[in-house]
Order: structure tokens, then sequence, then C-alpha cells
């Protein structure tokens, strides 16, 4: 859950009790702030099922992170031994109790401290604890386990007002009290009396279905608040308890518009503008064995890590290094960034925990390391742990997770022979923003990968199938060759086509440039002819207009003979034409 739909969650309603923070991940959401301030809380459950760390987280992370000291009495374990329990859980008590943030107080039970003029009653109890509380000012008291304390009152009416007055002691002293109990065989308790005078009441249990343990919380009662009426799964790992409160999910998502590269410009282009996917989007890939799942997925990783990025890798077939060692035939090295601490693999098998268990994993590993590309490959194998509506629950939750964080995710699914290719065992499909489906196409005996985009919420995405080749310097996909018949050629067959287009290409060709060269002669020649033809017309012009220019000459020189003559006659120049009249006035 990211820090806006916590906060959203966690608003406050009116009138709603005031409440302590745990400080434990994820319970606080479920109960929208922590337990009931100054109130009695009960953790109960079998063996094993987490109530004395619940207890002790409550207390010790009061002191850290609340500054709330607190007290932690335990009537099983030692101080010594609880210290040292801790310490595996990262929790400093020697620390806490020399800085007077904790006070450890063990109490070994025998009849005669409690036993008080033959009647049973808790004032020595009440004496230390207050003296405890006194001495670090404490806010928070935790008491491991009832059992342990009530186990020698055999008089249920003594044991119920003994429990009532050591319930009403803690709420006058102010402070926010937790106590566990051991679980009854049809009631929550032993006694059946703690559940009614808690004000809260939190059961833990411990199931194993399919030879596979897990861990789940549910919050029965809580007088005058709001909680989470569900069963959460919990872990316990290295950092104390963590709950899984997915269920308080929405779909009020941050959406971006950035694009990120699949570390294969070719299917980044398939994708539309040649970008590749939107970040924070969900991808599957989905296809039988040996199509490339995993090779696909692997060169989303590189391009994240090249980037600068995180990515979580979860591998649920193969281990780390046979994975850095198949990809390095593909020309990818995963190592240097795992080197760089820039790619974490997470490699198990899906049986070592259920589904809940492998969620609460995927989701501490998710806050641990804070990618920007997780892959799960491939989600199918959850099957083998669950029935496919638990492990679409438990998709489901984990896709709302890594969206609610802008976290792009990789999904790949294994489909069996005879299933459709566009559906999944699983059926995440409607969770995905992006599916890019491979298949095996078979045809003169051989087996090629084939692949178009099923689908791509918000892009102009190819239609096309194509053929993805995997060479020793990385996945292209092969430009499409569509047949004669309008059908898709792959592999050997498209190499020979390919090759007959060629020598068909190379012919035309051919032909074309002999067509060119008669087309360039034939200009030569026509060329040529009207080179001659325009010399034999500029002679003959030239010859012409010497002929016009003599003849005008001619013409002149007898026009300028007449007027001569006309004018040794003395004649009338008034009576001659004026063809004559010209020419005399020319010769004037």
């Amino acid at each position: 859950m990211d820090d806006a739909t916590f906060a959203a969650a966690n608003v406050k309603q009116a009138g709603e009790l005031e409440k302590a923070p745990t400080g434990i991940q994820g319970f606080d959401e479920i109960t929208f702030g922590g337990l009931p301030r100054r109130r009695t809380t009960l953790v109960c459950g079998g063996p094993g099922s987490g109530k004395t760390l619940f207890a002790m987280e409550f207390v010790v992370r009061g002191a850290v992170e609340m500054n709330d000291p607190g007290v932690f009495m335990s009537f099983e374990e030692s101080a010594e031994a609880l210290a040292s329990n801790m310490a595996s859980l990262g929790m400093d008590i020697p620390r806490l109790v020399a800085e007077k943030k904790l006070a450890l107080n063990h109490v070994r039970i025998e009849r005669g401290e409690i036993e008080e003029a033959g009647d049973y009653d808790l004032e020595g109890i009440f004496i230390r604890l207050g003296r405890a509380i006194d001495t670090v000012g404490a806010k928070r008291v935790a008491f491991d386990t009832l059992e342990s304390l009530f186990g020698v009152f055999q008089n249920e009416v003594i044991l119920r007002a003994e429990l009532r007055r050591l319930f009403g002691w803690l709420a006058d002293r102010g402070v926010t009290s937790v106590v566990t109990g051991e679980r009854g065989g049809e009631q929550l308790t032993r006694h059946g009396i703690e559940e009614y005078a808690s004000d809260c009441v939190i059961l833990l249990d411990q199931r194993v279905e399919d030879r596979i343990a897990t861990r789940y919380m549910r919050i029965v009662k809580y007088r005058g608040s709001r909680h989470g009426s569900n069963e959460y799964p919990f872990l316990i790992h290295q950092r104390g308890i963590t709950v899984q409160p997915i269920t308080t999910l929405t779909l009020d998502h941050p959406t971006s518009t950035e694009r990120i590269s699949t570390g294969i410009p070719r299917i980044d282009a398939m994708l539309g503008g040649g970008d590749g996917l939107y970040r924070g989007s969900t991808v599957l890939i989905s296809g039988a064995a040996g199509s490339g799942k995993s090779s696909l997925a692997a060169y989303a990783a590189d391009a994240t890590c090249r980037r600068g990025e995180r990515c979580l890798f979860f591998a649920y077939e193969e281990p780390r290094l046979q994975i850095i060692r198949n990809m390095r035939s593909i020309g990818l090295d995963l190592q240097p960034h795992q080197e760089a601490g820039l790619l974490r693999f997470q490699a198990a098998r899906p049986t070592t925990s259920g589904l809940e268990m492998h969620l609460v994993t995927m989701q501490q590993q998710i806050m641990d390391f804070n990618p920007q590309l997780v892959i799960v490959d491939p989600i199918t194998g959850m099957l083998t742990v669950g029935k496919a509506a638990d492990v679409l629950g438990m998709l489901t939750r984990l896709v709302d997770l890594l969206k609610s964080r802008l976290i792009t995710a990789i999904f790949t699914s294994l489909t069996h022979a005879g299933e459709s290719k566009e559906s999944t065992e699983v059926g995440v499909s409607s969770l995905m923003d992006t599916w890019l489906l491979l298949q095996l196409a078979e045809q003169n005996n051989e087996r090629n990968r084939l692949m178009y985009v099923l689908k791509s919420r918000g892009m102009a995405h190819s239609n096309q199938l194509r053929e993805i080749i995997f060479t020793e310097h990385g996945i292209e996909p092969a430009d499409v060759y569509v047949g004669p018949a309008g059908g898709i050629v792959v592999g050997a067959a498209r190499h020979t086509e390919e090759a007959r287009d060629r020598a068909r290409s190379l012919e035309r060709n051919q032909r074309i440039e002999r067509l060119k060269r008669d087309v360039a002669r034939k200009k030569q020649m026509l060329d040529a002819r009207l080179a001659m033809l325009r010399a034999q017309f500029e002679n003959a012009e030239e010859q012409l207009l010497g002929e016009i220019a003599n003849e005008q000459r001619a013409d002149e020189l007898e026009s300028q003979a007449r007027t001569t003559m006309a004018g040794v006659r003395q004649a009338d120049v008034g009576k001659q034409s004026g063809k004559q009249k010209n020419s005399a006035k020319k010769g004037a």
C-alpha cells in the first residue's frame, strides 16, 4: 500500500477510540491505527502461532519507535532466553533495558507466591508489576501468558474475579496492555473468560494445507472501533511480524505516461510508437514450454538495469546461476547487473511455502529492494501449491500492490498442448495491461517461435504475427513474410522463399537495367538525328536568307537607278507612281 492509500485508509473517524500504533508492519492498517490505548488486548492462539513475538514487538517497537517505554512480564521464558530469541529478530533487548526504555520481568509462578490467606490473588504480581512500570515510566505492558499465571486457579469464580481485577488494574494504571493466551478446544481460550473481559481480541492461527504451513491472523473483536474483518496471512521473518493487508487496497492507482523499453527495439515498435511499455503497467508473456518467455523477461530485466533501475526477479523454475548462464547463450550477461546491486534474484520452488506466504515474502522483498521492475517466472508454478482461484486472488493482490507503487511487472505463464492460447490456467488476463503471446509453429519438420501482441491497453499496437529468432547475439523479431496464399512462412521455408524472392528481384532488376539502356540508346539516336536535321535546317535557312537579302538589294538598286533617270529627264515627280516617289525620297 502506498503512503497516500495508507493515509486515506487511516483517516480517523469522529469519536473513534484513541489507539496505540504497534509498529508491526501491516497490522496498524487493518486496525486503522493499532491497539486501543489504555485498554487490554488479548492475543490468543496455539503453540508456535507467534503470540509471544506479537506481544514483544508491541512493547519493543513502542519503546524504540513511539517513545513509549514498556514492561514485558514473562511467566514462561526467562529474561535471558527472551533477549536471546529477540536478538535473532534484530531486537537489542539488553540495550533497551540499560536505557530504561524496557523492563523485562520474568516471574516464576509458584503456588506459594500468589496464595494469600487460603485464597489466591494477584497482589504480589501487582506489586511487582507496579514497581516495573514506575521504574521505566511504562505506557505499555505485555503479559505472556495468562495460562501460566492463572493455571493454579481451580475455582472459576476466583479465576473470573482475578482476571477482571487484573484488567481493571491495568486500565487504572493507564497503560496499553497485551495479554497472551493459549487457544482452547471449542473456545478462543482455555478458560473461555479472557475474550469477554478484553476490549480487543486477536486470534493467531497456523494451518497446514497440502503439507504447507501458513500463519493467519484475525481480529475477532474490537470494542468501539472499526477493523478489518478478514483473515490475514502473516509472516515471521528476520524483522519480526509482517501482516499482509492486501484486501484494503483500492483501484485508485497512480498512472504514468512514461514509456520504457522491453530491451528489444522491434518489440517496442510492435507496441506502438516504438517506445515500449507504459511504466507501472502489467505484462503477461504466455506460451508453450521453450517458446522464449523467460528470455523475453530477462531482456526486460537487462534493459531496466541498463537504465540504472532495479529489477526483482522471482524465479520458480530455475536457480539464479542457471538463468545467468542460459541467458549468455542469447547474448545477455546479467552477472554485472547482479554484482552492481541492480538485479536481485529470489529463486525457490513454489512448494517451499503456501500462496499467502509467497505473497507476504514478495511484499517484503519489494519493500526492501524497492524495484522498478518485478518479474514472476512463471505464475503457473503457483498452481502446485494452490487452486487456480486462490492463485488468481493472490496475484490480484500482488498486482494491486505493484500498481500502487508504479512498479512495472512482467508475469510469464506456461500454456499446455490442447489449451486455448488466448487463455491462461490462472485466468489473470483481465489483470494484465499488455499480453504478449508466444506460440510454436511446426512446418517442414521444424518448430519455430512466433509472437504477437494480443492486447496492450492505451496503445495502437501491431496486430502482426512475427517470427522471433534467437541467436547468440540476441533476440530479433524477423521481418514478416507472407506466403502466396496469404499465410505466414517461417523458418527454413521463409529463407527459401526469401531466396527465391531475391532471385526474382535480381532478374527484374537486370531486365529493368536493359530497358533503361535501350531507352538511353534510342534517345541518343534521336538526339543525333535531331542535331543533323537542325544542321540541315540551319544551312537551308542561311541560304534562303542570303537569297532574300540579295533580292532586297537588287530592288533597292533598281529603285535608285529609276530615281536617277527621272532626275536626268526632269520628269514630273508628282506624276510618278507611289513606288517611284518613295524611291526618289530614299535617293534624296
